[in-house]
């Protein structure tokens, strides 16, 4: 579970982490980077995939200046993950939420 969020700053589980990262259910990788900086593609998540998640939250910065490319909605689409696509803040709550009740991932980046 997610402890806090502000710009720049998450803090899971009273660690904190100051660059992107992913949660998975079982661990957390942190420093993550997309291949196309604010351009999240399939490559991105290869390890989330391979997880067999049932839901992805992906928190696309605090203005939300990430975006998810057709690869990542039609991946999900095809294999029956639910995918959850908000501005960090948000996808935060989200998470929290959905990460009792199903096998949840997520992919934040903390800034813009």
């Amino acid at each position: 579970m997610i402890d806090t969020y502000a710009f720049g700053r998450m803090v899971v589980a009273g660690n904190t982490y100051t660059s992107d990262l992913i949660i998975f259910p079982d661990r957390i990788h942190s420093s993550w980077w997309r291949k196309k900086g604010h351009r999240l593609c399939l490559e991105d998540i290869q390890d989330v995939v391979k997880e067999e998640i049932e839901v992805l939250v992906i928190g696309t910065g605090h203005m939300g200046l990430m975006k998810v490319e057709d690869d990542v909605k039609q991946y999900a689409r095809s294999h029956g993950i639910r995918l959850v696509v908000e501005k960090t803040t948000k996808a935060v709550e989200s998470f929290n939420n959905l990460f009792q009740q199903k096998k949840t991932a997520g992919a934040f980046h903390l800034t813009c």
